[in-house]
């Protein structure tokens, strides 16, 4: 009975996170269909400016690109491509995701070759990891991972604590990274361990009802 109480409690845990991811998603749905705005106009909380769709107009420091290794696309390797964005009158630069292409090593490719003539991207705001990552033994310009941390090591001005994932065309191209679209908006497993939960709940009700008639046919 202790046991199923708690695989009880357990499901019901699970069904109480599915709530809270169906709160969450339909507050970033919210914020995804608002028009895009100046990115500028953001406060630095990302509480507040987490998956806001924002125009970004200001000039590639393609001198410090990054790329951030061990990226897939449609099962081929790659690297994303991770542009520094600065501001004119600010100090602080806007880290932007261009999006994916193509590297046989996952790590390797020719940084000039993807110059974009844009001068104004459209993409969503998410949040940079404090730490974590750092860059490939005998390759400065790439990361294993996207964090501050890492960033403060690769780059010679401070940024800002969210970046900007670019949407677009999806499609890889020979002179355009392959955007990496919208993030994905589903429930996740809760339903199904809740269900395991409560299946785990009636197999320890049934498996004491056996030992107790058992043990008064005994």
């Amino acid at each position: 009975m202790i046991a199923a109480a708690v695989f009880i409690r357990l499901g019901v845990w699970q069904l109480q996170r599915r709530d809270e991811r169906r709160t969450r998603n339909a507050l970033v749905r919210a914020r995804l269909d608002s028009p895009p705005v100046d990115v500028r106009t953001l406060p630095p909380d990302t509480t507040h400016t987490r998956y806001h769709l924002v125009r970004v107009a200001g000039v590639a420091d393609y001198d410090h690109e990054l790329a951030l290794a061990a990226r897939t696309h449609q099962g081929s390797p790659g690297v994303n491509l991770i542009t520094p964005i600065r501001f004119p009158g600010r100090d602080t630069a806007l880290i932007v995701n261009r999006g994916w292409v193509y590297a046989p090593d996952g790590a390797t490719i020719d940084f000039e070759k993807w110059h974009e003539r844009d001068s104004v991207l459209t993409g969503y705001v998410d949040e940079l990891s404090a730490t974590g990552g750092g860059t490939y033994t005998g390759h400065a310009r790439v990361l294993t991972r996207l964090s501050a941390n890492a960033l403060a090591k690769a780059l010679p001005y401070p940024v800002l604590p969210y970046y900007v994932v670019v949407v677009g065309d999806s499609a890889p191209a020979a002179d355009r990274a392959a955007r990496l679209g919208l993030p994905a908006l589903d429930e996740g497993p809760h339903l199904s361990y809740a269900i395991q939960w409560f299946a785990f709940a009636l197999i320890a009700l049934v498996g004491a009802g056996v030992v107790v008639v058992k043990s008064r046919c005994g």
